[in-house]
């Protein structure tokens, strides 16, 4: 991805070109009208050169200004070494067209901190140009263009034409103090964007079950990174809270609760209710006679079977928001329902655009690219969940002002959202270079047999008993470590939910949701390797540092103002790099929605903090009496960066860590 410097740079170098290619053309022309074409012509491009130079000239100011060690917000170093190369490649190779900005961590530290791999894919360009030109001359022009920066100590061409870069220990030292005093601040945005996210979704009247789980979790933590970074976030639950299932629920409870309209009927099992009715509407012609009746007067707002749709959906609410309290889940509901008064204009719209055509009785339109139809109206005159799925991205698109719309569900719906947005394109309600819609698809859950996760019956995974099963374990695993002699019956309880629903969450999370994932209690709870379980002993461990050291918090808060942070011992400046990845591993988030990168992060930091304290005294003890004798206070800096990136890392994957466990 070309980073906007490079990208300026370029234009205003083929602009320059032109320019003087004009010049040299108008000195040549002796025709009078020609001389003014070309005049006309000229003049047209100094005054975009000007614009494009005053642009330019902003971009590098901003570049330094994010560079500068002054700024509160944290620099993402990659993308900022991109930019440092981006421009000068542009200004090595001017006549070169999108070339490729390679930067990447160096995966061995003896070689440098990044590598620049531009030069090879840049060979092979010129080479298709006719030009042979070998990478490793190319990465000796490359270097010899990199402008003044406050970032690169040096670099050597290594191989083919790899470029080594080791960055300035003096300038990350900066990096880390100005995270310790300012905290994780994620860089400024260049525009306040709008994004939709749409999760969770469960059906009214059914049980919320494993699947959901994922949605859920998946759903809220890119909303957490979304607000992270400075985006205005909308969490929406598209809820099935419409259609012909209520009229069969609705007869049913007019049977089983005839005095419904004045006495609350007291209906604590919403699934066996739904599974009874369900039982009648199948069996009893009668019943399934007076199920339809009940839908038409509910689609036509009767009161009473009004009052009977929302009876259902208050219960099914609030079994909804127990799975929320517990994972800790903000959400705003907006179903199937809100969506109904919108479908007719979307079905009048589309027919007046000429894209509508009749299948036996069925209105249907067919999207550019794609062989199945959309069937917006039924042939009973009904609306579907293609037409629910239209008003619903138009009212995002239009009223909500979305830039950015992300759908979090199953892969298995993975098609039905390709078609849904190519119909939108294609009746112009977005461009897809201007705004982002993304379906952030998932895979099933499996149980430890690699089949989906079922009860020993064979029936859905209750959401709510999968849940409790977690606390329930989480308390036996801290019992077990004997942790409940040591913490307070108020700290064991928080430790407990910290355990049981962090174990669940990271357990999704650090797997890649497009793949399926096995799920097992006993490996997230377990704490050795990439698991919840560890992270949060580690972090716990982390934080205890300078408290057994008795060292107070405005001690540190000082100490983060005026002390250096010293990066001389090898895993020093290990640890030093990896703390300021963070923006790096945001970044390939927010562009891929992929969040197991933060999860695998998380863990690396870990790992590299444990090298780190393994190898370097943050406190020195007496021997024999085990007093304090030195503290290393650039090195407790260390440990309270490595807390803090660790702590906001938690807070995005919707992770709660106690500070005793």
């Amino acid at each position: 991805m070309a980073c906007p410097v490079s990208e300026y740079t370029s234009r205003l170098q083929r602009q320059e070109k032109d320019i003087k290619l004009l010049q040299d053309e108008i000195e040549r022309l002796k025709n009078p009208q020609d001389l003014n074409f070309a005049s006309s012509h000229l003049e047209e491009l100094k005054e975009e050169n000007i614009r494009l130079k005053y642009r330019l000239n902003i971009l590098k100011k901003s570049l330094q200004e994010e560079m500068s060690q002054n700024g509160k917000t944290m620099l993402n170093i990659n993308q900022s070494l991109q930019q440092i190369f981006g421009e000068a490649i542009s200004t090595a190779y001017p006549d070169l067209e999108n070339p490729p900005y390679a930067v990447t961590p160096n995966q061995q530290a003896k070689f440098g901190d990044y590598q620049c791999n531009s030069a090879m894919a840049m060979a092979q360009m010129m080479k298709a140009k006719g030009q042979k030109v070998s990478p490793r001359e190319i990465a000796e022009k490359i270097v010899q263009n990199i402008p003044h920066n406050e970032l690169i100590e040096k670099t050597e061409i290594a191989g083919p034409g790899f470029i080594n870069v080791h960055i300035k220990r003096k300038f990350v030292s900066k990096l880390l103090s100005n995270l310790l005093v300012n905290g994780p601040q994620p860089p400024p945005l260049a525009k306040k964007k709008k994004v939709v996210v749409d999760f969770s979704s469960p059906n009214i009247a059914k049980e919320m079950h494993v699947g959901h789980l994922r949605s859920t979790i998946i759903g809220d933590s890119m909303c957490r990174l979304f607000e992270f970074l400075g985006y205005e976030v909308l969490r929406l639950n598209h809820v099935g809270d419409w259609g012909t299932q209520f009229g069969m629920l609705i007869a049913h409870l007019q049977d089983k609760f005839p005095n419904y309209l004045t006495v609350s009927p007291p209906i604590s099992d919403l699934q066996a209710f739904y599974k009874e009715s369900k039982k009648r509407f199948d069996e009893d012609e009668e019943f399934k006679k007076r199920a339809y009746q009940c839908v038409v007067k509910l689609q036509s707002k009767e009161p009473d079977f009004i009052k009977g749709w929302n009876l259902i959906c208050d219960v099914s609410r609030k079994e909804f928001q127990k799975v929320y309290d517990c994972l800790g889940i903000r959400i705003e509901e907006r179903g199937e329902s809100y969506y109904q008064e919108l479908m007719t204009a979307v079905v009048k719209e589309f027919e007046g655009r000429g894209l509508v055509q009749m299948d036996e009785g069925r209105k249907i339109v067919f999207a550019p690219g794609q062989s199945v139809p959309l069937t917006i109206v039924k042939s009973d005159g009904g609306y579907t969940y293609d037409t629910s799925d239209l008003a619903a991205i138009r009212q995002r698109l239009f009223v909500e002002k979305a830039d950015i719309i992300i759908y979090v569900t199953d892969s298995g719906q993975s098609s039905h959202f390709q078609i849904i947005f190519a119909a939108a394109q294609n009746i112009g309600w977005y461009d897809p270079e201007v705004t982002r819609v993304e379906h952030a698809g998932f895979g099933v859950v499996l149980g430890e047999d690699k089949k989906k996760f079922k009860t020993r019956s064979g029936d859905t995974v209750r959401l709510m008993d999968l849940l409790e099963e977690g606390l329930k374990r989480s308390m036996d695993k801290l019992k077990d470590k004997e942790r409940d002699k040591v913490l307070t019956p108020e700290e064991l309880v928080k430790a407990q939910r910290a355990v049981a629903f962090g174990c669940i969450k990271y357990a999704d999370l650090s797997h890649n949701r497009i793949n399926d994932y096995v799920f097992s209690f006993d490996k997230m709870l377990d704490d050795r390797g990439n698991t919840a379980a560890y992270l949060l002993y580690a972090f716990t461990r982390i934080r205890s540092i300078a408290r057994v050291a008795n060292i107070q918090e405005d001690a540190l808060r000082k100490a983060a103002e005026t002390t250096e942070v010293l990066l001389d011992h090898e895993k020093e400046w290990k640890l030093g790099k990896c703390i300021l990845r963070f923006p790096e591993i945001l970044q390939k988030i927010t562009d891929d929605l992929l969040l197991h990168t933060l999860s695998d992060y998380l863990y690396e930091l870990a790992t590299t903090f444990t090298e780190f304290y393994d190898s370097c005294y943050c406190v020195e003890k007496d021997r024999q009496t085990g007093e304090v004798v030195k503290v290393n206070m650039w090195r407790m800096l260390l440990c309270e960066a490595t807390a803090a990136v660790m702590a906001k890392g938690f807070d995005i994957l919707g992770i709660n860590p106690v500070e005793r466990m």
